[in-house]
């Protein structure tokens, strides 16, 4: 019985081995440097003084102080107790306070991809990297931050209320008045 469907091998020319394999770690290194090249960029966190407990969350108001720097050093903003909607923020700074923990001190680096991209933001130019430094003092759930807030205004309109009374007729006001007869 013959065999029909038998394929001879040709042999291997000397040489085309070691091309094969230098071809394939070529393209391995080409599809590496591309992914490499595509890959979106990071935050940079850089922990100065460590916090404790859980990081906040994208649902979540943190409490900070910070300072808003260029990468020639120009400071274009800083607060000592500025509230920060996760939500409410550019990506990269809310991507690197849910890294965070109360109580630490960070220093951040944001590439513009990730802040305001090719917009001029007021003292910000277009594509510009942002480093912040940043004390996370507390973070709490949205809710809670708005009765918070809540409580807050009705203590400030109280206090504004008392002092009005006081400079229309509130304690002391009348004191040239006679006093009044006893009640029988």
């Amino acid at each position: 019985m013959t065999e029909i469907t038998r394929v001879p091998l040709l042999p291997i020319a000397k040489g085309s081995l070691a091309k094969l394999w230098i071809g394939a770690i070529v393209a391995i290194a080409a599809g590496a440097a591309l992914a490499w090249f595509a890959m979106p960029s990071m935050v940079s966190v850089k922990t100065i003084k460590a916090g404790e407990g859980p990081s906040p969350t994208l649902s979540d108001v943190a409490i900070i102080k910070y300072k808003g720097m260029l990468k020639d050093g120009t400071v274009f903003d800083q607060q000592e107790q500025a509230p920060m909607p996760l939500q409410g923020v550019i990506p990269g700074f809310s991507k690197a306070l849910m890294q965070m923990q109360a109580g630490g001190k960070y220093r951040i680096v944001i590439p513009a991809k990730l802040g305001y991209g090719d917009r001029q933001v007021g003292p910000i130019p277009a594509n510009s990297d942002l480093t912040f430094d940043i004390e996370l003092h507390e973070f709490m759930p949205m809710e809670q931050f708005q009765q918070r807030m809540a409580m807050m205004r009705q203590m400030q309109q109280m206090q504004q209320g008392q002092q009005g009374q006081q400079g229309r007729g509130g304690p002391g006001a009348g004191a040239d008045m006679p006093p009044s007869a006893p009640v029988q």
